[in-house]
């Protein structure tokens, strides 16, 4: 008797099994093998036997969590062999550097795990590239019709305004220290900000491996290497845990700002004593989650780690299968 479609893969509580293989796609817990989408640490966990990744995100998974036995690198496009029968190819996810869906094939079925993705130019790493298949498991982390994040654009001045209406003060931007500070910092060089930006201690390693793969982030300074006088009128960047810890007292007289889809939400922003709220998201949102279902058309969608009883609703009003995963393990990560 043939099996039935898609038996051979199986969300489970701590991750998504590929039963031929008997391998995994970003587990919450150490298994023999391990195909991880990117290296925040709600996907990618030291620990594991074995794991494919690509080379950027095997470079951030030995900064982070010291996995380095066992790293199987895969480039972007190239397809590998698994056992059981299972090819798995991956593809550009645009969430952060090395960050990848990963395409499943096996008996003629084709199934795409986006991981983390978003559909926003980015310089610090390759676009989302919409592929076709039958089963689309996507995220929902800002699956709600509120989320519509602006243009980065509109973001970065505001930012660079506020920092030329006080030039005798910094602006301190909170921002996660994978992906985000140096999306954000990439962007200001962009914006044509060329002023040196400085570095809570924590964020400098991160830093220099995203330039190690080639991204320009132009003269970084670390605040443990100045004094208050010097970084009057700069940038500063660090993790969001410090924007009012006493190490931010070191600054001369900061405006507090959060770099983050979720100050959409006036609330948060308050919450963190937060002046300046910068709408910058690493994920898709609602209109840009939509479309994407719309555009990849597969038979089914799986909808995972985030607000998925609304994409869900929006799939059955539209006319699309769609099925929510109880996945478990998986955060938001301060975007």
């Amino acid at each position: 008797m043939a099996a039935a479609p898609f038996s051979w893969i199986n969300p489970e509580p701590h991750g998504i099994h590929i039963a031929p293989a008997d391998c995994w796609v970003d587990p919450s817990r150490p298994v023999d093998k391990a195909l991880v989408t990117h290296g925040h640490a709600d996907h990618a966990r030291g620990g594991h036997g074995q794991t494919v990744a690509t080379p950027e995100t095997l470079a951030i998974m030995e900064l982070r969590y010291a996995t380095r036995d066992g790293a199987t690198p895969v480039e972007y496009g190239e397809t590998i062999r698994l056992p059981g029968g299972v090819d798995a190819t991956y593809i550009p996810a645009g969430h952060v550097l090395g960050s990848a869906q990963i395409l499943l094939e096996h008996a003629g079925e084709r199934v795409i795990v986006t991981g983390d993705y978003k559909r926003r130019h980015d310089p610090t790493c390759p676009p989302f590239e919409a592929t076709p298949c039958d089963i689309f498991i996507t995220e929902a982390t800002f699956g709600l019709p509120v989320f519509c994040h602006p243009p980065i654009k509109e973001e970065m001045q505001k930012l660079l305004d506020r920092l030329a209406a006080h030039p005798d003060r910094c602006v301190l931007v909170g921002a996660y220290a994978l992906g985000k500070a140096q999306r954000v910092i990439a962007e200001l060089r962009r914006a044509g900000h060329t002023q040196p930006i400085y570095l809570h201690g924590a964020m400098e390693k991160m830093c220099r491996l995203y330039e190690e793969h080639g991204v320009d982030l132009g003269e970084l300074r670390l605040v443990a290497d100045a004094d208050k006088d010097a970084m009057r009128g700069h940038i500063v960047v660090c993790p969001p845990g410090a924007l009012n810890d006493r190490w931010s007292r070191r600054l001369p007289d900061p405006i507090t700002a959060m770099a983050s889809g979720w100050m959409r939400i006036r609330q948060r922003a308050r919450q963190r004593n937060v002046e300046l709220p910068l709408v910058i998201s690493d994920h898709a949102d609602w209109g840009e989650l939509t479309r994407t279902i719309e555009e990849v058309d597969a038979s089914e969608n799986w909808i995972t780690h985030g607000r998925e009883d609304a994409l869900l609703r929006w799939c059955q009003l539209h006319q699309r299968r769609a099925r929510a995963l109880a996945l478990v393990g998986y955060e938001d990560e301060d975007d």
